[in-house]
């Protein structure tokens, strides 16, 4: 029996019309002018609708958020942002890692990421206590399906976009891997940055990206997404289980009018035979003429595991 997945990302969906300037005392205020510069026009609400839309035509056994909902991560942008993930499904089936704009610097996490705990936590509901340190790697799973969670989230200083896994995540990481494969799961870890050092820009890396690799190459993974780059990306990790795709996928939100891809998502469909895992990648595209999301070229992977 086959599941099926999907996995969204940097969707800016955010206003920041009537922002304070007191508000902007600090890293926020570089954002701010990106927003109104390009960003406004670039991501827009009625490609985010289309995206509504068009997910209502699947099943999905989990909806995957790879972060930057924000765009500064103010705190009226997390009330924004939570009143979206309500609008694609109950916490159950929606699972969100932030991203560098949604950290952009240090904030009350209730007034924040509190607003979104629920559909960040793993199975079993919200853990005690407050911050990422507290609700990552997170794990959920369903059926066949291992989904592991990933923060690359948290302050950086102005002009940088980097991010971080941290010795706390990658501490609790394997354990993760290892009972999921015991399990005979197929793992999908999801996060916001690119884990392949060298793929993005220094100011865009994540600055761990060689330890989150030897991890992932060490304790074995099926799959691997993440967005950040507003690029569709097809890569590929060697694992002690064998090769596994890295897959970025575009804004959820863009118009690809300042060189980007336009918004695009993909759904994804895992089924097991004798041989293997059998993975089939589906792209959405938006379609500025039409204003809808079509269907793009499928890829399908064979796992040999």
């Amino acid at each position: 029996m086959s599941q099926t997945f999907a996995q969204i990302s940097d969707p800016h969906l955010s206003s920041l019309e009537g922002v304070h300037a007191r508000d902007l005392l600090n890293k926020r205020v570089f954002g701010y002018l990106s927003w109104r510069r390009k960003r406004r026009f670039e991501h827009r609400a009625e490609v985010l609708q289309a995206l509504q839309r068009d997910l209502r035509h699947f099943s999905l056994d989990q909806l995957l958020v790879t972060g930057d909902l924000t765009h500064i991560g103010l705190p009226q942008e997390f009330e924004q942002g939570r009143a979206w993930l309500q609008q694609l499904g109950e916490p159950g089936q929606v699972a969100l890692v932030p991203g560098n704009h949604d950290t952009c610097v240090r904030a009350d996490w209730d007034k924040t990421f509190g607003l979104w705990r629920d559909y960040m936590t793993s199975d079993g509901g919200p853990i005690d206590g407050a911050g990422h340190a507290s609700v990552f790697p997170s794990l959920r799973v369903r059926k066949n399906i291992a989904f592991i969670g990933v923060s690359t989230g948290c302050p950086k200083p102005p002009l940088m976009a980097t991010g971080t896994v941290g010795t706390s995540q990658l501490n609790r990481l394997p354990a993760l891997l290892e009972e999921a494969a015991t399990k005979k799961l197929f793992r999908v870890v999801f996060l916001h940055h690119s884990p392949l050092p060298g793929k993005e820009k220094w100011r865009k890396r994540l600055t761990d990206a060689a330890a989150v690799q030897a991890v992932l190459s060490e304790h074995g993974v099926e799959l691997i997404l993440h967005g950040h780059g507003h690029r569709a990306h097809y890569n590929e990790l060697s694992t002690r289980d064998g090769v596994a795709p890295v897959v970025a996928v575009p804004s959820a939100s863009a118009l690809g009018l300042h060189g980007a891809d336009v918004a695009r998502y993909n759904c994804y469909s895992v089924d097991r035979d004798d041989s293997g895992w059998r993975l089939e990648i589906m792209p959405r595209c938006y379609q500025p003429t039409t204003g809808e999301f079509i269907q793009g070229e499928n890829k399908m992977v064979l796992l040999k595991r």
